[in-house]
């Protein structure tokens, strides 16, 4: 990956007709009973606690999408080609249990998209669990600015599960930084940025401009996916999504 400032804020006109897709997309995903974790407050509609739920098929989902989706080139928390024909944005949060599922068990899937080049991921920290989630998406986003976001972020959900709190300290986030082999004086600059600061709010506003509330929550071609549901829904969703685009 490469490093750039973060990339321009969408124009407002957008902002209500996405908030009303997203609570279409929530109705018509509402047999998905499983992965969505409501951050510990209000939780978005049509998500609970159980995982593992068999979904719908996402053709369910309304024939209207939301692109959210940036290409920029220089987005160091970006995977895959910026014309890739699909992109998927993932909003989430180093706190949530359930994004650290899809993480350990869904992202291998969707990278096998990606290298094949015909997936783009997109990350976007939405924060909703407070400052020690803001922290740890500022350091994986300084681990981008050197090219190391993925590794960064897997091992901020290693082994499918969720920091302790203790792990997610300036201390101990600048010492992961130093176990992966980052330059650290230049991590920890950037980490405490407001440069930075900056760019992880600009995503965390987004999240909550287009009403995400329970994490983890995807656009899949502008399909919302909401929750940690089995790899399966992800690959069919990723396939119809390709072959919309090939259209």
């Amino acid at each position: 990956m490469t490093s750039a400032k973060p990339a321009p804020r969408r124009s407002g006109w957008i902002i209500p007709g996405l908030i009303l897709l997203v609570a279409a997309g929530l109705m018509a995903v509402s047999a998905f009973r499983g992965g969505g974790d409501p951050g510990g407050s209000a939780g978005a509609a049509g998500t609970s606690s159980q995982s593992g739920a068999v979904a719908p098929s996402p053709t369910s989902s309304p024939a209207t999408t939301l692109d959210m989706a940036r290409r920029d080139p220089h987005d160091p928390l970006a995977a895959g080609p910026v014309d890739a024909p699909v992109v998927l944005v993932a909003y989430s949060d180093y706190q949530c249990p359930f994004c650290a599922m899809w993480v350990h068990d869904t992202e291998p899937a969707m990278m096998t998209f990606v290298n094949a080049g015909d997936l783009r991921i997109e990350w976007r920290d939405v924060n909703v669990y407070g400052p020690n989630s803001t922290r740890a998406a500022q350091a994986a986003y300084a681990a981008g600015l050197q090219g190391k976001f993925w590794e960064y972020h897997d091992s901020l959900y290693a082994g499918g599960k969720k920091r302790d709190p203790s792990g997610l300290t300036q201390q101990a986030l600048i010492a992961l930084a130093a176990s992966l082999g980052l330059d650290v004086p230049r991590f920890t600059a950037d980490f405490t940025s407001s440069a930075v600061a900056a760019a992880v709010q600009a995503n965390a506003d987004e999240g909550a401009k287009i009403g995400v509330t329970s994490t983890p929550s995807f656009l899949i071609g502008g399909h919302p996916v909401i929750g940690a549901q089995p790899t399966e829904v992800f690959i069919d969703a990723v396939r119809s999504a390709l072959v919309e685009a090939r259209k």
